[in-house]
């Protein structure tokens, strides 16, 4: 049984892929190590996000990755130099996992899955020793560590504490963000903000039989952030990666902005326009002139069709107003601990022998793999900055 007081080398709170990412730098170099998780198990949101596929990095160079980081701080930039995308590549491989690159430049496992890639590194861990301890929530953090845990009330006092606690998104898999009540006295808390986040948008009851439809080759556009892909329309507004990618402009107060023929020039659909008929429906010319599906004509009928000019609305219809849909809901946050807070070792300056690491950190990037490969850059930095500490006090 584990005693109410003990004392540790290694303690990591957080069994995300930070966390178990800093787990493996420390147990690897000969440190004890335990990690703990208020969740019954582990990397819950890890799982979830590759429940549909687990793209777990971007296949491209270095400089072109890291401009996905808007802004990408000093400490971050150094942490991704030093494992981005072709070191998480080789990481994967190196658990068993055959990688390969989509047309996007999207990087999965070919089991597609999180799960296998999980089981893996949780066997690799435990061969080095790791102990991992389920149900203990943190509670207080001074020159201690309190948790609340099955067997009631328990303190653990560790030389090196990583914390790897998450954002404010998907409160139910562990990122609840109740950390920041334990540093806000200790350290500048940049306040969470959605990201990745679908539309909230109160449709008109001639949306309602598009409800789940994709809507593809469009590019989107809110202010100076740009994707071209595809959304869903749902009943609460739009969803998919083309929208995530440009959430954030909509979060400063931009409006949406669709070019539903990203293909034709300007002067082509103008053109087009110029043959409608003059007793023709909208509706009617915009599918056998454009060749426009129903929910792209649907898009128009509730956004533009008193517009002017059409024209113009096919090539940036105006989606507005529209908020974000709650924090909770987005797939990631902005916000957390602020790079002014801590070292280049990811140290907190209020609380030496404190390091953090993952989500918890004020940082933003879209989807498609940045998120999953920053998280265990910056375990991984923050892993073996500790390593070092405790090698060096050892030493000492």
């Amino acid at each position: 049984m584990t005693p109410a007081h003990e004392a540790i080398d290694a303690l990591i709170i957080g069994a995300g892929p930070a966390g178990l990412m800093a787990a493996e730098m420390l147990a690897s170099r000969g440190h004890g190590v335990v990690v703990c998780d208020a969740k019954p198990s582990v990397a819950r949101k890890f799982l979830m996000a590759g429940k549909s596929g687990l793209n777990l990095t971007k296949n491209e160079p270095l400089d072109e990755f890291l401009r996905a980081f808007d802004p990408c701080p000093p400490a971050l930039e150094h942490a991704l130099g030093e494992f981005g995308p072709s070191q998480t590549i080789e990481w994967a491989e190196g658990l068993g996992q055959e990688m390969f690159t989509g047309s996007s430049g999207r990087v999965f496992p070919k089991a597609m899955k999180a799960s296998p890639l999980l089981r893996a590194w949780l066997t690799r861990l435990d061969a080095t020793g790791v102990e991992i301890r389920a149900k203990w929530r943190l509670v207080g953090l001074t020159d201690h560590a309190e948790f609340d845990t099955p067997q009631g009330p328990r303190t653990v006092a560790a030389k090196a504490t990583i914390l790897a606690l998450g954002g404010a998104s998907w409160a139910r898999l562990g990122s609840d963000g109740r950390w920041t009540a334990l540093l806000s006295s200790a350290c500048d808390l940049t306040p969470f903000a959605p990201a990745n986040a679908a539309l909230d948008i109160a449709w008109s009851d001639h949306m309602t039989r598009h409800f789940g439809t994709p809507v593809k080759g469009i590019a989107l556009s809110a202010g100076r952030f740009q994707s071209r892909g595809e959304c869903v329309v749902s009943s609460r507004g739009l969803e998919g990666g083309g929208i995530y990618s440009v959430s954030r402009g909509v979060r400063e107060g931009l409006p949406l902005h669709i070019d539903l023929l990203p293909d034709w020039t300007e002067e082509r659909v103008h053109t087009v326009m110029g043959s409608r008929k003059r007793k023709e429906t909208l509706s009617s010319f915009l599918r056998r002139a454009f060749r426009l599906p129903p929910a792209k004509i649907a898009l128009v009928m509730e956004y533009g069709r008193k517009a002017p000019d059409i024209g113009s609305v096919l090539k940036s219809l105006e989606i507005s107003p529209l908020t974000l849909r709650p924090m909770d809901e987005a797939i990631s946050t902005a916000g957390g601990v602020a790079f002014s807070a801590i070292t280049e070792d990811f140290e907190l300056k209020a609380m030496p022998g404190v390091y953090v690491a993952g989500e918890m950190l004020d940082w933003e990037a879209p989807t498609g793999g940045y998120l999953i490969t920053a998280c265990l850059a910056t375990g991984r930095a923050a892993g073996l900055a500790a390593s070092r500490a405790l090698t060096a006090s050892r030493a000492g």
